[in-house]
């Protein structure tokens, strides 16, 4: 058994409520190791300049027929897996959706285009975009392989140098305890300051603030902004997870999320920088 398949099945005896979800995520995982996605990423010659993700301005062209069969295996699941919101989504599977259209929203995390298209199909706005999230998820793991050599080694920005994601969280790794920001999209991790949030830059001691909750242990904290009230969990390691792993422990660490809820922190919405990402055929 995979250290994935393992997660998976610690999050579903841990968590049995989240089955019909677990079932859509472990579709999207299994299919970041297609290596048929890799096809699909433009080859870059240039290195990255400035504080520009990867993947900002780029024009993708894809199979629309591998889109598609991804979008049908992930909205069929949610469909099918008996709760009440996900049940809605099954106009997304009537072949009237414009595919490259949600894939290509979904990568910028346009969440207003994605609630106009939700809006269209007559199907749950949250549970919509839910699924729709994980869509673009092979194709960024795929970009985060094949743009390794590209990636800028002096990125110290907040947000991933891959896909512009904010960091689902942060590890502090090995005896040196050096930080590292990880992406819950495209599984990336980068190197970044301590003391220093991802959101707005602040680095003032005396404005970040650190919250143990009584079931984190030492092993997991909280960093949080007192200027933008952002957040960001801190987990200790030996070593880093696995890319296919980050979307995993992001979810297995639901309750530091719900801890800095309650103390009024938050995640910011959308990407740390705008896309503007192009999809046809």
């Amino acid at each position: 058994m995979t250290a994935v398949e393992t997660g998976l099945q610690d999050l579903k005896r841990q968590h049995p409520e989240w089955e019909p979800w677990l079932a859509v995520v472990q579709q999207a995982l299994s299919e970041t190791t297609n290596p048929e996605w890799n096809s699909f990423v433009p080859a870059r010659a240039e290195a990255q300049q400035g504080k520009v993700p990867l993947l900002a301005g780029v024009t993708l062209a894809l199979d629309k027929r591998s889109v598609r069969r991804l979008q049908e295996q992930l909205f069929r699941i949610a469909h099918r897996s008996g709760t009440p919101e996900m049940a809605t989504l099954e106009s997304p599977l009537n072949g009237d959706l414009d595919i490259l259209k949600l894939l290509e929203a979904s990568i910028c995390q346009d969440g207003q285009r994605l609630q106009e298209i939700a809006a269209g199909l007559g199907v749950d706005a949250e549970a919509f975009q839910a699924v729709a999230a994980l869509l673009p998820l092979p194709l960024l793991h795929a970009c985060n392989r094949a743009w390794a050599s590209s990636k800028s080694v002096s990125w110290m920005e907040g947000y991933c140098p891959v896909c512009g994601a904010w960091p689902a969280f942060a590890e502090m790794r090995g005896i040196e305890r050096n930080r590292y920001l990880r992406c819950g999209r495209c599984g990336g991790g980068w190197q970044s300051h301590c003391l220093f949030c991802p959101y707005c830059g602040m680095t003032d001691h005396n404005e970040l603030v650190s919250l143990v909750p009584e079931k984190g242990g030492a092993s997991s904290v909280i960093e949080a902004c007192k200027r933008c009230l952002g957040y960001v969990k801190i987990f200790t390691k030996l070593q880093g997870s696995s890319p296919s792993q980050v979307l995993l422990d992001d979810l297995a660490s639901v309750d530091l999320d719900l801890a800095a809820l309650e103390q009024g922190y938050k995640r910011p919405q959308g990407t740390g920088y705008s896309l503007a990402v192009k999809v046809g055929e």
